[in-house]
């Protein structure tokens, strides 16, 4: 795969497609996130995903800082044919690799060389449609064709079976898991089953994602 000659740094973005629109998160969003994750919540035992107005407001908050530090480029997720807000993703845990200015793998200022998508979260009534694939094909393309970087990373509970099976759908490949990692939503410690996408591999997964989409 080729970069583009000009790579961008980390900043918020509006990433549209036909189902869903990545637009960034804001405070403003609050009142819909709450109303998005009432719907039902029986999905969601394996993802942290805040209930009601005050765990969502601090939930917003969070991201919203990192974001000002420019470690997360936190969305607020839209369906576009009835314009809700219908959860939340983001960009997060950025890499550099200290590459000195003089060397040929040099991205720029603020230009990172890696990144982890995840946070992920949906409404009930848009889960096992295209708009989670869209919104995962959006985030990819601006990773590598923006961003130009090495690798995308996913996360997700070990024992998340449903999680696991998408992001290998997506093209993700299993690096391996890392135990004792995370606090886990329901309480437990959790043990991180991470994968990867490279570059290289970005092609023939972002083909298998449009197929999909069509």
């Amino acid at each position: 795969m080729t970069a583009p000659a000009t790579l961008q740094p980390v900043q918020p973005v509006t990433l549209e497609g036909e189902h869903v629109r990545l637009e960034p998160l804001s405070m403003a969003h609050v009142d819909a996130l709450v109303a998005a994750s009432s719907e039902d919540r029986s999905n969601y035992q394996w993802t942290f995903v805040p209930e009601g107005e005050d765990a969502t407001c601090e939930y917003v908050s969070a991201a919203l800082e990192l974001a000002a530090r420019s470690a997360a480029v936190p969305f607020a997720t839209v369906h576009r044919a009835t314009g809700r807000v219908v959860g939340s993703t983001r960009f997060a845990n950025f890499e550099f690799l200290g590459w000195p200015p003089s060397s040929p793998h040099y991205r720029g200022e603020g230009v990172p060389d890696g990144v982890e998508i995840g946070w992920t979260w949906l409404a009930a009534s848009v889960q096992r449609t295209p708009v989670n694939t869209e919104a995962k094909w959006l985030m990819l393309r601006h990773a590598f064709a923006s961003w130009g970087v090495r690798v995308v990373r996913l996360n997700t509970d070990r024992r998340n079976v449903r999680s696991r099976a998408a992001i290998e759908r997506i093209g993700g490949r299993l690096d391996g898991v890392i135990r004792a990692n995370r606090a886990a939503s329901d309480g437990a410690v959790r043990d991180t089953a991470t994968y990867s996408i490279i570059e290289s591999e970005w092609p023939a997964a972002e083909a298998a994602l449009r197929a999909r989409l069509a």
